[in-house]
């Protein structure tokens, strides 16, 4: 795959920074813009989630080790929209008092799982270059196992933030648990060989 296509897909991982703002010039956000932002960034979070978890999939399906390429750079896409989604969370909605924050926190499940989450990806990142893959070797992949906790974390913050309307957080349940099926079908053919 041409290094044209990893440019292609960088630019188009940035559509939710284009929308949101085209949506702040345009005077677009609605009634609660602050919420308009940190939902925006809290589902394109997931979006990149699965994403990354679908590489793997489609690499078996289409016998094409191509799509591998693209998964480094979808899952720091991952950790800079959830990075924005909490940030956009404890400075527009805090304004960043962080002693109701931390009661939040300790007192939501929705908050402290989503909490949970960001902090998981922390290590993804940090760990993310060629350089530490050598270094860490099989502990390498052990750590960015957190992927899956981190899915399933995510869609559990999606529902319990939801409440009442969980029509979108059963879509993304339902594909994290369809991508999680294929990896554990992944794991056990590759076990009898």
């Amino acid at each position: 795959m041409s290094r044209y296509s990893k440019t292609l897909v960088f630019f188009l991982s940035l559509w939710p920074i284009y929308v949101i703002s085209y949506q702040i010039i345009f005077n677009k956000l609605g009634p609660e813009p602050v919420d308009r932002i940190i939902n925006h960034f809290g589902e394109w979070t997931l979006i990149f989630i699965l994403l990354t978890l679908s590489m793997t999939p489609l690499k078996k399906i289409t016998k094409s080790v191509e799509w591998i390429k693209f998964r480094r750079m979808l899952g720091l896409f991952t950790f800079f929209y959830a990075s924005i989604h909490m940030l956009s969370y404890v400075g527009l909605d805090y304004r960043f008092d962080f002693e109701p924050l931390i009661n939040d926190v300790l007192k939501k499940k929705f908050i402290f799982i989503g909490f949970s989450a960001w902090l998981l990806l922390i290590p993804l990142a940090v760990t993310s270059s060629e350089r530490m893959v050598r270094l860490l070797k099989q502990n390498w992949k052990k750590i960015h196992r957190l992927i899956y906790i981190i899915g399933i974390f995510g869609v559990l913050h999606y529902i319990w933030l939801s409440k009442t309307i969980f029509f979108k957080p059963l879509i993304f349940l339902i594909i994290l648990v369809i991508l999680l099926l294929f990896r554990i079908k992944i794991t056990r053919s590759a076990s009898k060989i």
